[in-house]
């Protein structure tokens, strides 16, 4: 069965809401608090293949919407097959902060909030490698800084314009989830698949389902201010089985764990979801149809997913690829980040983040644990190239660096490498300095994908280093500081291992453990 995308309408929804953090996506016909820990598991183990117990019925319980609602021009290109003509698959899962019912508003609180847009508190990127050998989490501090690019509500006709600098978790509220793929694609060059969400009442109902999950606390712990902040978790130091609403607080709880910012709170969702995919894996009593039943049930009220996946038989066909992967080469990883000014915020942090993401775009497992891949040629555009002397090329001199200048003339002098080759368009632009740590050839669409590989072809520049880029007009070569001398270019050793910033976590690691900000111990 196809996993390909498949955009459509979507059903209306109820009025959405919020949190304690403020503002919030209006609502459609179902707003439900999207937890993507949940689903996670649910497909990992291929539960959701229950649902062929009542099919249709399960059907109907799915909500939908658009899998992309920016402008389709900046989408990022699609994964390319294997040699054996396999290709990875991609999905976002999101979890909302939504409270648009009465379960919803008493399991999350914040009753100020409620009727706002809701927003987008959990990202994490799901990429499953093209050959199913092993699988990789990316999660987006909801705190981040980054550019959301213009989308357009499907129910609405609204557009909502491009933003800068502006927290992620706002791109929910712009038209939807398909909002938040796009600010994803913007950011990391990634193509998504798909995208998966699920509900406030539905973790708990999904958790209690289960049967619980272990999780691990250094210290006595209660998640509670005296100014009414928290999450209200509250347990014993070691090891507990939580389910329900402590599964909840859990995967809620900000203040208590570590330094009570988001960043441990996305440990914590790491150490559940681990935890939940072997108990799910390893628990028998899950092999009874009737809790397999109930948890379909539980599952497919509290989802919403694109067209794509709309459909039982397509989220089973989609748990039976996902469950090829070994718990042991699941690699969870949070994007590399450092903090913006004295905000609080925190941006990507750029050379690791950036690591990252191509790790991830060029199918390269996180744990390191890949076999010696054989090199395969990439596959050209489907765009030909013009002739040489009639492609213009813009280039710019990136040689700057954090700790020294740039090379005076560069960008002249590789220009002219271009002209002596044929490319009689080739010019300099002083205009901008940009900063690249490798050379790199941009282009902005698909019609000049053949000439920017062209480009880079005739200087030895990897393909690799090709890519589509809404931030140029043409095709645009950035010299990088890797190519600050000669007129030979020698491209750098690739560096295939996780930045140690990604703080990453393995699927089988039995040992994470929380540690308990001293201010919330209790005894």
């Amino acid at each position: 069965m196809s996993l390909t995308p498949a955009d459509g309408k979507r059903p209306a929804d109820k009025k959405g809401s919020a949190d304690d953090d403020g503002g919030r996506r209006k609502g459609r016909r179902r707003r439900v608090l999207r937890w993507s820990a949940i689903v996670l598991a649910v497909v990992i183990t291929g539960t959701a293949g229950a649902g062929y117990l009542y099919y249709e019925h399960l059907n109907r319980n799915i909500n939908k919407d658009p899998l992309y609602i920016g402008d389709e021009k900046d989408r990022a290109a699609e994964s390319k097959a294997n040699a054996a003509g396999q290709k990875p698959l991609n999905i976002l899962l999101i979890g909302s902060d939504a409270r648009d019912s009465a379960e919803n508003q008493k399991l999350g609180g914040a009753k100020d909030t409620f009727g706002t847009p809701a927003r987008a508190d959990v990202q994490m990127l799901l990429h499953v490698s093209a050959d199913r050998t092993n699988m990789s989490v990316v999660s987006m501090p909801r705190d981040t800084l980054t550019d959301i690019p213009k989308c357009t509500d499907p129910d609405t006709g609204k557009t909502y314009a491009a933003e800068t600098d502006v927290i992620t978790n706002d791109s929910l509220g712009r038209g939807g989830p398909g909002c938040t793929v796009a600010t994803w694609e913007k950011l990391t060059d990634i193509h998504i698949d798909h995208f998966m969400m699920v509900d406030f009442s539905g973790v708990v109902s999904m958790a209690d389902a289960i049967g619980g999950v272990p999780v691990c606390v250094d210290a006595n712990i209660y998640s509670h201010t005296s100014s009414g902040k928290g999450s209200g978790l509250k347990l014993k130091k070691g090891t507990t089985s939580i389910k329900g609403q402590q599964a909840l607080q859990w995967l809620r709880t900000r203040y208590g764990f570590e330094d009570d910012t988001d960043i441990a709170r996305t440990k914590a969702q790491h150490q559940y979801m681990n935890s939940m995919v072997r108990q799910l894996r390893e628990n028998a009593t899950l092999s009874n149809p009737t809790e397999l039943r109930s948890l379909a049930e539980t599952a497919t009220k509290a989802i919403t997913v694109d067209n794509g996946l709309g459909t039982v038989a397509k989220l089973y066909d989609l748990s039976k690829e996902l469950k090829k992967v070994p718990t042991g080469r699941i690699t969870m990883t949070t994007m590399p980040w450092e903090y913006s000014g004295s905000s609080g915020r925190v941006v990507p942090k750029a050379s690791d983040a950036e690591q990252l993401f191509r790790l991830v775009r060029e199918d390269i497992a996180l744990d390191g644990k890949d076999k010696k891949k054989t090199t395969t040629p990439v596959k050209a555009s489907t765009d030909p190239a013009a002739a040489d002397d009639k492609i213009a090329v813009q280039v710019e001199n990136g040689t700057r660096t954090s700790t020294t200048s740039a090379v005076r003339g560069r960008a002249t002098a590789v220009a002219g490498l271009l002209v002596g080759k044929g490319f009689k368009e080739a010019v300099a632009d002083s205009s901008t300095a940009p900063s690249e740590a490798t050379t790199v050839v941009r282009y902005p669409s698909a019609d000049l994908e053949g000439d920017a590989q062209r480009v880079a072809k005739a200087l030895g520049i990897p393909t690799s280093a090709v890519k589509k880029s809404t931030s140029v007009s043409g095709v645009t070569l950035v010299v990088g500081a890797d190519w600050s001398t000669g007129t030979k270019y020698k491209a750098p050793a690739a560096d295939d291992t996780t930045p140690t910033s990604a703080d990453a976590l393995n699927g089988s690691d039995t040992t994470a453990c929380m540690h308990v900000d001293p201010n919330y111990v209790w005894s």
